[in-house]
Protein backbone atom coordinates (compact mmCIF):
# COMPACT_ATOMS: atom_id res chain seq x y z
CA UNK A 1 0.00 0.00 0.00
CA UNK A 2 1.08 3.57 -0.64
CA UNK A 3 2.32 5.92 1.97
CA UNK A 4 0.20 8.77 2.45
CA UNK A 5 1.69 12.13 1.22
CA UNK A 6 4.23 14.00 3.60
CA UNK A 7 4.13 17.68 4.69
CA UNK A 8 6.86 18.69 6.61
CA UNK A 9 6.25 21.27 8.42
CA UNK A 10 9.11 24.23 10.15
CA UNK A 11 8.61 26.39 12.93
CA UNK A 12 10.47 28.53 15.05
CA UNK A 13 10.68 28.08 18.94
CA UNK A 14 7.46 30.89 19.64
CA UNK A 15 3.84 30.58 20.19
CA UNK A 16 3.30 32.59 17.27
CA UNK A 17 4.94 30.26 14.80
CA UNK A 18 3.86 27.29 16.23
CA UNK A 19 0.00 27.63 17.04
CA UNK A 20 -1.03 28.55 13.43
CA UNK A 21 1.50 25.50 12.14
CA UNK A 22 -0.19 23.31 14.74
CA UNK A 23 -3.89 24.24 13.12
CA UNK A 24 -2.20 23.39 9.57
CA UNK A 25 -1.31 19.83 10.86
CA UNK A 26 -4.38 18.71 12.40
CA UNK A 27 -6.59 20.11 9.11
CA UNK A 28 -4.57 18.09 7.17
CA UNK A 29 -4.04 15.02 8.85
CA UNK A 30 -7.90 15.52 8.69
CA UNK A 31 -7.40 15.24 4.46
CA UNK A 32 -5.17 12.21 5.04
CA UNK A 33 -1.87 13.67 4.99
CA UNK A 34 1.11 12.26 6.94
CA UNK A 35 2.69 14.92 9.08
CA UNK A 36 6.13 16.22 10.13
CA UNK A 37 7.33 18.42 12.32
CA UNK A 38 10.99 20.48 12.38
CA UNK A 39 11.31 22.61 15.39
CA UNK A 40 13.87 23.54 17.73
CA UNK A 41 14.54 22.44 21.35
CA UNK A 42 12.20 25.42 22.45
CA UNK A 43 9.49 25.17 19.84
CA UNK A 44 9.05 21.74 21.01
CA UNK A 45 7.96 23.12 23.86
CA UNK A 46 4.66 24.16 22.10
CA UNK A 47 4.30 21.44 20.41
CA UNK A 48 1.99 19.23 22.98
CA UNK A 49 -1.01 20.65 21.22
CA UNK A 50 0.09 18.61 17.96
CA UNK A 51 -1.78 15.73 17.34
CA UNK A 52 0.10 12.06 18.35
CA UNK A 53 0.30 11.34 14.52
CA UNK A 54 2.66 14.42 13.98
CA UNK A 55 6.15 12.92 13.80
CA UNK A 56 8.40 15.39 15.47
CA UNK A 57 11.96 16.36 14.18
CA UNK A 58 13.99 18.22 17.11
CA UNK A 59 16.80 20.12 15.10
CA UNK A 60 20.21 22.29 16.05
CA UNK A 61 18.69 25.45 15.19
CA UNK A 62 20.97 28.71 15.84
CA UNK A 63 20.60 32.27 15.41
CA UNK A 64 22.56 35.79 15.09
CA UNK A 65 20.06 36.97 18.11
CA UNK A 66 21.52 35.15 21.12
CA UNK A 67 25.28 34.12 22.03
CA UNK A 68 28.58 35.98 21.99
CA UNK A 69 30.50 36.57 19.07
CA UNK A 70 32.15 32.93 18.75
CA UNK A 71 28.34 31.57 18.91
CA UNK A 72 27.51 33.94 16.30
CA UNK A 73 30.40 32.89 14.08
CA UNK A 74 29.20 29.24 14.13
CA UNK A 75 25.32 30.22 13.23
CA UNK A 76 26.39 29.87 9.34
CA UNK A 77 28.20 26.25 9.86
CA UNK A 78 25.05 25.21 12.19
CA UNK A 79 22.64 26.24 9.83
CA UNK A 80 24.57 24.53 7.05
CA UNK A 81 24.85 21.33 8.98
CA UNK A 82 21.42 21.46 9.85
CA UNK A 83 20.37 21.71 6.09
CA UNK A 84 22.51 18.35 4.88
CA UNK A 85 20.61 16.71 7.78
CA UNK A 86 17.29 17.72 6.23
CA UNK A 87 18.36 16.42 2.88
CA UNK A 88 19.29 13.33 4.00
CA UNK A 89 16.21 12.96 5.91
CA UNK A 90 14.01 14.11 2.39
CA UNK A 91 16.62 11.84 0.62
CA UNK A 92 14.51 8.43 2.73
CA UNK A 93 10.81 10.09 3.10
CA UNK A 94 10.21 13.03 0.72
CA UNK A 95 8.01 15.47 1.59
CA UNK A 96 5.13 16.59 -1.22
CA UNK A 97 5.69 20.80 0.22
CA UNK A 98 7.49 21.78 2.85
CA UNK A 99 5.82 24.54 4.51
CA UNK A 100 7.93 27.00 6.80
CA UNK A 101 6.06 29.55 9.46
CA UNK A 102 9.12 31.64 10.39
CA UNK A 103 12.07 31.13 13.23
CA UNK A 104 15.27 30.22 12.80
CA UNK A 105 14.80 26.30 13.41
CA UNK A 106 12.51 26.64 9.36
CA UNK A 107 16.02 27.21 7.90
CA UNK A 108 17.18 23.80 7.81
CA UNK A 109 14.05 22.43 5.98
CA UNK A 110 13.58 25.22 3.68
CA UNK A 111 16.95 25.55 2.91
CA UNK A 112 16.88 21.42 1.37
CA UNK A 113 13.66 22.20 0.06
CA UNK A 114 15.57 24.67 -1.89
CA UNK A 115 18.54 22.51 -2.84
CA UNK A 116 16.27 19.54 -3.45
CA UNK A 117 13.52 21.59 -5.41
CA UNK A 118 10.47 20.40 -3.46
CA UNK A 119 7.40 22.72 -3.87
CA UNK A 120 7.75 24.79 -0.73
CA UNK A 121 5.81 27.73 0.40
CA UNK A 122 6.16 29.99 4.06
CA UNK A 123 3.17 31.76 6.52
CA UNK A 124 4.23 34.85 7.81
CA UNK A 125 2.17 35.70 10.89
CA UNK A 126 2.88 39.23 11.26
CA UNK A 127 2.49 42.59 9.12
CA UNK A 128 6.26 42.65 8.28
CA UNK A 129 8.68 39.58 6.91
CA UNK A 130 10.48 38.12 9.82
CA UNK A 131 14.39 37.73 8.86
CA UNK A 132 14.38 33.90 8.33
CA UNK A 133 11.03 34.83 5.87
CA UNK A 134 12.58 37.83 4.23
CA UNK A 135 15.17 35.33 3.32
CA UNK A 136 13.13 33.04 1.70
CA UNK A 137 10.27 34.96 -0.24
CA UNK A 138 11.78 34.98 -3.12
CA UNK A 139 12.53 31.08 -3.14
CA UNK A 140 9.57 29.33 -2.82
CA UNK A 141 6.55 28.95 -4.51
CA UNK A 142 4.13 30.27 -2.74
CA UNK A 143 4.24 33.54 0.23
CA UNK A 144 1.00 33.26 2.45
CA UNK A 145 0.54 36.30 4.66
CA UNK A 146 -1.53 35.86 8.09
CA UNK A 147 -1.61 40.12 8.38
CA UNK A 148 -2.54 42.17 5.21
CA UNK A 149 -1.37 44.39 4.21
CA UNK A 150 2.64 43.06 4.69
CA UNK A 151 5.82 44.83 5.01
CA UNK A 152 8.99 43.72 3.63
CA UNK A 153 7.96 41.40 0.68
CA UNK A 154 9.05 43.88 -2.11
CA UNK A 155 8.87 41.98 -5.57
CA UNK A 156 7.04 39.10 -4.29
CA UNK A 157 3.22 38.45 -4.48
CA UNK A 158 1.94 37.82 -1.13
CA UNK A 159 -1.51 36.05 -0.66
CA UNK A 160 -3.70 36.84 1.87
CA UNK A 161 -4.86 33.64 3.75
CA UNK A 162 -5.40 35.41 7.32
CA UNK A 163 -3.90 33.59 10.38
CA UNK A 164 -5.48 30.17 11.45
CA UNK A 165 -7.22 30.76 15.10
CA UNK A 166 -7.73 28.43 17.72
CA UNK A 167 -11.12 26.20 17.37
CA UNK A 168 -12.55 27.92 20.38
CA UNK A 169 -12.20 31.51 18.57
CA UNK A 170 -13.56 29.54 15.25
CA UNK A 171 -16.45 28.41 17.23
CA UNK A 172 -17.53 32.19 18.14
CA UNK A 173 -16.67 33.27 14.61
CA UNK A 174 -19.12 36.44 13.80
CA UNK A 175 -21.36 36.15 17.19
CA UNK A 176 -23.70 38.45 17.79
CA UNK A 177 -22.68 42.03 18.77
CA UNK A 178 -24.18 44.31 21.50
CA UNK A 179 -23.54 47.52 20.48
CA UNK A 180 -22.81 49.95 24.37
CA UNK A 181 -25.59 51.69 25.80
CA UNK A 182 -27.09 52.39 29.29
CA UNK A 183 -26.95 49.03 30.49
CA UNK A 184 -24.10 46.62 31.61
CA UNK A 185 -21.24 46.23 29.35
CA UNK A 186 -18.02 44.31 29.69
CA UNK A 187 -14.52 45.74 28.98
CA UNK A 188 -11.75 43.60 28.09
CA UNK A 189 -7.72 44.60 28.31
CA UNK A 190 -5.35 42.26 27.32
CA UNK A 191 -1.83 42.07 26.96
CA UNK A 192 -0.43 38.93 25.91
CA UNK A 193 -0.37 35.93 27.29
CA UNK A 194 1.73 38.11 30.35
CA UNK A 195 -0.38 41.05 30.01
CA UNK A 196 1.58 44.26 29.71
CA UNK A 197 2.40 47.16 32.47
CA UNK A 198 1.59 49.79 29.70
CA UNK A 199 -2.24 48.90 30.00
CA UNK A 200 -1.86 48.31 33.84
CA UNK A 201 -0.83 52.07 34.04
CA UNK A 202 -3.11 53.89 31.83
CA UNK A 203 -5.91 51.61 31.49
CA UNK A 204 -7.47 51.95 35.19
CA UNK A 205 -7.37 55.97 35.40
CA UNK A 206 -8.66 56.48 32.39
CA UNK A 207 -11.54 54.67 33.36
CA UNK A 208 -11.99 56.15 36.22
CA UNK A 209 -12.10 59.63 34.97
CA UNK A 210 -15.51 58.53 33.09
CA UNK A 211 -19.01 59.77 34.38
CA UNK A 212 -20.30 58.21 37.37
CA UNK A 213 -23.46 57.68 35.07
CA UNK A 214 -21.10 55.15 32.55
CA UNK A 215 -18.67 54.05 34.73
CA UNK A 216 -21.74 52.04 36.67
CA UNK A 217 -22.30 50.29 33.98
CA UNK A 218 -18.75 49.10 32.91
CA UNK A 219 -17.30 45.43 34.10
CA UNK A 220 -13.62 45.43 33.52
CA UNK A 221 -11.67 41.99 32.77
CA UNK A 222 -7.98 43.32 32.97
CA UNK A 223 -5.16 40.63 32.19
CA UNK A 224 -1.63 42.24 34.18
CA UNK A 225 1.55 40.93 35.08
CA UNK A 226 1.73 38.80 38.50
CA UNK A 227 3.77 41.93 39.81
CA UNK A 228 1.31 44.17 38.94
CA UNK A 229 -1.97 42.74 39.82
CA UNK A 230 -1.71 44.43 43.37
CA UNK A 231 -1.41 48.05 42.22
CA UNK A 232 -3.90 47.41 39.29
CA UNK A 233 -6.85 45.89 41.53
CA UNK A 234 -6.24 49.20 44.15
CA UNK A 235 -6.47 51.69 41.31
CA UNK A 236 -9.58 49.88 40.16
CA UNK A 237 -11.12 50.21 43.71
CA UNK A 238 -10.17 53.49 44.39
CA UNK A 239 -11.80 54.25 40.95
CA UNK A 240 -14.88 52.49 42.23
CA UNK A 241 -14.86 50.15 38.79
CA UNK A 242 -15.81 46.84 39.04
CA UNK A 243 -13.02 44.72 37.72
CA UNK A 244 -11.75 41.23 37.44
CA UNK A 245 -7.90 40.86 37.43
CA UNK A 246 -5.67 38.06 36.69
CA UNK A 247 -2.18 36.96 35.15
CA UNK A 248 -4.36 34.75 32.15
CA UNK A 249 -7.61 34.40 31.02
CA UNK A 250 -7.91 30.75 29.69
CA UNK A 251 -11.83 31.78 28.31
CA UNK A 252 -10.23 34.44 26.24
CA UNK A 253 -12.74 33.94 23.26
CA UNK A 254 -15.81 34.06 25.20
CA UNK A 255 -14.79 37.15 27.06
CA UNK A 256 -14.17 38.67 23.21
CA UNK A 257 -17.41 37.42 21.83
CA UNK A 258 -19.20 38.80 25.27
CA UNK A 259 -17.26 42.20 25.44
CA UNK A 260 -18.34 45.56 24.02
CA UNK A 261 -14.68 46.83 23.13
CA UNK A 262 -11.32 45.36 23.38
CA UNK A 263 -8.13 47.24 24.53
CA UNK A 264 -5.23 44.66 24.00
CA UNK A 265 -1.21 44.64 22.16
CA UNK A 266 -1.37 44.56 18.51
CA UNK A 267 0.16 40.48 18.49
CA UNK A 268 -0.88 38.76 15.38
CA UNK A 269 -3.10 36.09 16.91
CA UNK A 270 -4.87 38.88 18.86
CA UNK A 271 -5.51 40.66 15.64
CA UNK A 272 -6.91 37.78 14.49
CA UNK A 273 -9.54 36.95 17.21
CA UNK A 274 -10.90 40.05 17.38
CA UNK A 275 -11.10 39.98 13.65
CA UNK A 276 -12.50 36.92 13.48
CA UNK A 277 -15.23 37.26 16.17
CA UNK A 278 -15.59 41.17 15.41
CA UNK A 279 -15.23 43.19 18.19
CA UNK A 280 -13.98 47.19 18.18
CA UNK A 281 -10.78 47.78 19.31
CA UNK A 282 -8.00 50.15 20.97
CA UNK A 283 -4.70 48.88 19.65
CA UNK A 284 -1.14 49.90 21.73
CA UNK A 285 0.77 48.46 19.34
CA UNK A 286 4.28 46.87 21.11
CA UNK A 287 7.01 49.31 20.80
CA UNK A 288 9.93 47.57 21.13
CA UNK A 289 8.77 44.26 18.52
CA UNK A 290 11.17 43.30 15.65
CA UNK A 291 11.07 45.90 12.82
CA UNK A 292 8.04 47.45 14.49
CA UNK A 293 6.04 44.41 13.25
CA UNK A 294 2.65 44.72 15.91
CA UNK A 295 1.92 48.71 14.48
CA UNK A 296 2.08 46.87 10.93
CA UNK A 297 -0.12 44.00 12.41
CA UNK A 298 -2.79 47.13 13.59
CA UNK A 299 -3.15 48.21 10.18
CA UNK A 300 -5.51 45.81 9.21
CA UNK A 301 -7.98 46.83 11.65
CA UNK A 302 -6.97 50.40 11.31
CA UNK A 303 -7.32 50.91 7.65
CA UNK A 304 -10.78 49.55 7.93
CA UNK A 305 -11.75 52.06 10.86
CA UNK A 306 -12.24 48.92 13.39
CA UNK A 307 -9.64 50.05 15.59
CA UNK A 308 -8.03 52.60 17.35
CA UNK A 309 -4.05 52.52 17.35
CA UNK A 310 -2.19 54.42 19.82
CA UNK A 311 1.70 54.55 19.62
CA UNK A 312 3.43 54.13 23.20
CA UNK A 313 4.39 57.28 23.46
CA UNK A 314 0.85 58.75 22.86
CA UNK A 315 -1.03 56.22 25.20
CA UNK A 316 -1.80 58.69 27.94
CA UNK A 317 -4.94 58.14 30.34
CA UNK A 318 -6.62 61.16 29.23
CA UNK A 319 -6.14 59.95 25.41
CA UNK A 320 -7.54 56.79 25.86
CA UNK A 321 -10.50 58.26 28.34
CA UNK A 322 -11.55 60.68 25.30
CA UNK A 323 -11.38 57.89 22.86
CA UNK A 324 -13.72 55.47 25.35
CA UNK A 325 -15.86 58.50 25.22
CA UNK A 326 -16.76 58.38 21.75
CA UNK A 327 -16.95 54.28 21.40
CA UNK A 328 -19.26 53.83 24.50
CA UNK A 329 -21.60 56.38 24.36
CA UNK A 330 -21.74 56.08 20.00
CA UNK A 331 -23.69 52.50 19.28
CA UNK A 332 -23.72 53.09 15.87
CA UNK A 333 -20.06 53.96 15.74
CA UNK A 334 -19.12 50.86 18.07
CA UNK A 335 -21.71 48.39 15.87
CA UNK A 336 -19.63 49.81 12.62
CA UNK A 337 -16.26 49.32 14.03
CA UNK A 338 -17.32 45.58 15.14
CA UNK A 339 -19.08 45.29 11.18
CA UNK A 340 -15.51 46.56 9.73
CA UNK A 341 -13.56 44.22 12.60
CA UNK A 342 -14.97 40.74 10.44
CA UNK A 343 -14.58 42.26 6.83
CA UNK A 344 -11.07 42.30 7.70
CA UNK A 345 -11.36 38.95 9.43
CA UNK A 346 -10.17 35.60 7.44
CA UNK A 347 -12.16 32.82 9.65
CA UNK A 348 -11.28 30.29 6.53
CA UNK A 349 -7.55 30.79 7.15
CA UNK A 350 -6.61 27.00 7.70
CA UNK A 351 -8.62 26.00 4.97
CA UNK A 352 -6.51 28.84 2.45
CA UNK A 353 -3.64 27.24 3.85
CA UNK A 354 -4.43 23.65 3.19
CA UNK A 355 -5.36 24.84 -0.56
CA UNK A 356 -1.89 26.40 -0.61
CA UNK A 357 -0.30 23.39 0.49
CA UNK A 358 -2.56 20.87 -1.92
CA UNK A 359 -2.09 23.29 -5.34
CA UNK A 360 1.58 23.07 -4.70
CA UNK A 361 1.46 19.52 -4.06
CA UNK A 362 0.03 19.54 -7.39
CA UNK A 363 3.54 20.23 -9.01
CA UNK A 364 5.11 17.47 -7.50
CA UNK A 365 5.12 14.43 -8.87
CA UNK A 366 3.55 10.97 -6.47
Amino acid sequence: MAKAPLVLIAAGGTGGHMFPAQALAEALLARGWRVKLSTDARGARYAGGFPDAVKIDTVNAATFARGGLAAKALVPVRLGLGILRAMAGMVLDRPRVVVGFGGYPSVPALGAAVVLRIPRMIHEQNGVLGQVNAFFAKRVNALACGTWPIQGADGVEGVFTGNPVRAAVHERAGAGYIAPGDYPMDLLVIGGSQGARVLSDVVPAAIAALPDALKRNLTVAHQAREEDIARVIAAYEDGAISAEIAPFFGDIPRRLSECQLVISRAGASSVADISVIGRPSVLVPYAAATGNHQAANAKMLSRVDAAVVFPESQFTAPALTETLMSILTNPKAADAMARAALSAGRPDATEHLVSLVEALARKEKP
